[in-house]
Parts: structure tokens; C-alpha cells; sequence
């Protein structure tokens, strides 16, 4: 997703020209690290060497967060490296218990992950394979502010330093500061059967109900939310869902769904009453045209689809308008090697492109690099 921010200083730099325009490529995104301005420097996240000062002018940055550079002919290397967890599972902090949902972190370097029987949320430095370190839950099962109930899902809120939690059994989407120290988390949306979470750039919250067969949108404000995909009853048409799971929201607040039961993904276009099918919807199968189950989605700039094919075991790839998809990683039956999976579920990409699956059944987080 990108993120917009409009910064104005009275600086300029030593890589600046006399009309203050800036020398560094458009293609090139940063992330600003406020906490390093100064007022003889600055500093950009990421490998950025700081700037010197050279005169005061006012001129205008705009910073984006990019979306990982992937092109319809980019292909992954297909042997997994499991980076959080391992197949005998467990609530050891080296361990997961049937993971859900997963989100990354660039700016971190972390990997936030639904640790569903455990009934917490781990998070895990790409640096450190060996151990997992518990941000929310992690109390045992229950309802109380401290404590989670089989989440599935969790969102990073980079703006109120917090991630956002489907905590699916207690019926309700929790948020927990990521400060060091918290001990409890805040209750945002309450009677609900939560499954999947999206974030649009305007902070409007997506939520699926996975009872209601719905998807509905929250503004801060709101606490009932805006219905944007489904609400009539459970069966196949075009107006309808059937045990919605995992969404993803494009820039236009287009909102996809794994449309689960009905093994196909859905677009609903904003402010429509019926949605499309981008991929699947022929039924269960194992053919390149069909779904089994879909859950984790992402789609890319030039508006590809990336679902987790949970039922196959793989994970696939529907170009925009194509009539069936192929297969990106997986696709080699059910096991515990490095290529293949146990009934995937989330996915998530970092910036760089690099995939990452959540394989549910062998308990693990397996990160796949581009070739």
C-alpha cells in the first residue's frame, strides 16, 4: 500500500540544485525517520546516507511507503526457509500453535503472526529465526483486556504505533500498543465475528464477519460500520458471500475477498451492490482455473492477485482479467518439505518482494525470496 506524506522544511541539501529540486530518482521511495531531524542534518531510513544542510529554502518531500516491485514475469524460489516456528508446533517462544494471519514490518524488520491456539500475537526480527517475542495475549484463553481468544488476523497501525486484532472467539477487534510494557489492549469493535482486517490510506478499518457473511467498513468514529461486500444471506451470487475470511483494499478502496465456501475471490468495487469474480468460483478443485478454500490475498501495482490456495496447498497468481491462474509456490501435495505446505493460510509480502506464507499445519512461517 502507499502512504503519503507531505513534509515542508526550510532546508535544502548538498545533492539539491539551485531550484531546490531534488537529484534523487522519483523510483526511489523513502521513509522519513523523524526522530533523526536536526537542525544541521537529516536522515532517511533505511541504507540513506545523512544530509547536510547547505541554506534555508521551502520545498516539498513526498514520501511513499512503495509496494514490493513485482513484475507479472517474476517468478520465486520454490524450496521455503522457515523463519518463525517448526513443524512439531507448541507455546515455547521458538514455537507457534496453528498460525493464522501475518503482517511484516519493513521499517522493523519484524513479522507480526496470529499464534491462533496459543491465543496470542508473536512477533518475530527477521534476523532472529530462533525466538519469537510475545506482544499481545499470550495469558491463556479468555476475554479479559490482557488476554486473547484464537485470533486469526493482525494489522500494523504504523501511525498509532499499535497492531489491530480479530481476537475471533471473544467477537471482537481488539488493539494493543506496540510501546514496550503493555499489558492490555483496548476493545475498538464489539458483536462481531471477525476473521479478516484491511487498512485503507484514508485509516478506514475493513473487517469480515465471518457469521454474517459480510464485509463491513469503520471509520474512527463508527462503531457499526458501512456495509461494502456481501449482507445477504450465505449462497453463491454476485451480491452474496459464504464465510468471508481474509481482505485486501487497493488504493481506490476496491475491496477483495476470500470468499472461503464458495472457493473463488471477489472485487467489490467501491460503492457497488454486487461484486466480480477475479479468480476461482468453479467450484472446489485442484485445477488452475478453481480454488479450494482461498484465504490470505494480496494484489500487487499492476493489480495481479496473490491468494493462498489453502485446500491445494499452494499459493497462485491471477494476472488482472485472466481466466485462471498459476501456481507461485507450492502445488506439490500435502507434507512437510521445503516445498510444500500443510494447509496454508495468511500471506504477506515485504518491500523487496519477498513472500511470506504462513503453513498452518506444520506450524511454521516459511519466507519465500525472489529468483
Amino acid at each position: 500500500m502507499y502512504v503519503t506524506y507531505i513534509v515542508r522544511f526550510k532546508i535544502t541539501c548538498e545533492r539539491c540544485d539551485a531550484t531546490s529540486i531534488c537529484q534523487y530518482s522519483q523510483q526511489v521511495y523513502y521513509i522519513l525517520h523523524t526522530t533523526g531531524l536536526a537542525e544541521s542534518s537529516f536522515q532517511f531510513h533505511g541504507d540513506f546516507l545523512a544530509l547536510p544542510l547547505k541554506r534555508e529554502i521551502s520545498f516539498v518531500f513526498r514520501f511513499l511507503v512503495a509496494t514490493p516491485n513485482i513484475s507479472a514475469n517474476t517468478e520465486w524460489e520454490q524450496n521455503g526457509v522457515t523463519i518463525a516456528g517448526d513443524i512439531g508446533g507448541g507455546n515455547n517462544t521458538n514455537q507457534l500453535y496453528y498460525p493464522y494471519g501475518i503482517c511484516v514490518d519493513d521499517d522493523d524488520q519484524t513479522v507480526a503472526i496470529a499464534d491462533y491456539v496459543n491465543h496470542r500475537i508473536v512477533q518475530w526480527k527477521k534476523s532472529d529465526t530462533k525466538n519469537g517475542q510475545v506482544i499481545a495475549g499470550g495469558k491463556g484463553q479468555g476475554n479479559q483486556l490482557d488476554q486473547l481468544n484464537s485470533p486469526t488476523d493482525v494489522l500494523i497501525d504504523k501511525k498509532m504505533n499499535s497492531i489491530i486484532i480479530c481476537d475471533r472467539w471473544n467477537r471482537r477487534v481488539v488493539r494493543w500498543s506496540r510501546r514496550s510494557g503493555t499489558q492490555q489492549g483496548e476493545i475498538l469493535i464489539d458483536n462481531i465475528d471477525c476473521y479478516g482486517l484491511a487498512m485503507d490510506e484514508q485509516r478506514y478499518l475493513y473487517i469480515s464477519d465471518y457469521e454474517r457473511h459480510e464485509v463491513r467498513r469503520y471509520s474512527p468514529e463508527d462503531n457499526n460500520g458501512a456495509l461494502v461486500a456481501g449482507g445477504n444471506d450465505k449462497d453463491d451470487g454476485l451480491n452474496q458471500l459464504k464465510f468471508p475470511t481474509y481482505l485486501f483494499v487497493d488504493r481506490q478502496q476496491n475491496v477483495y475477498v476470500s470468499d472461503n465456501k464458495n472457493h473463488r475471490v471477489m472485487k467489490w468495487n467501491k460503492d457497488v451492490k454486487e461484486g466480480i469474480v477475479v479468480a476461482g468460483g468453479q467450484g472446489a478443485g485442484r485445477a488452475l482455473t478453481q480454488l479450494g478454500n482461498p484465504n490470505g490475498l494480496f494484489v500487487d501495482k499492476l493489480g495481479s492477485l496473490y491468494a493462498v490456495d489453502s485446500g491445494n496447498n499452494r499459493v497462485m497468481r491471477w494476472l488482472q482479467g485472466a481466466k485462471q491462474g498459476t501456481v507461485v509456490v507450492g502445488g506439490n501435495g500435502q507434507g512437510a518439505a521445503a516445498n510444500q505446505f500443510f494447509y496454508p493460510n495468511g500471506l504477506s509480502f515485504d518491500q523487496n518482494g519477498t513472500l511470506y506464507v504462513v503453513d498452518l499445519g506444520n506450524n511454521r512461517i516459511q519466507r519465500f525470496s525472489i529468483e
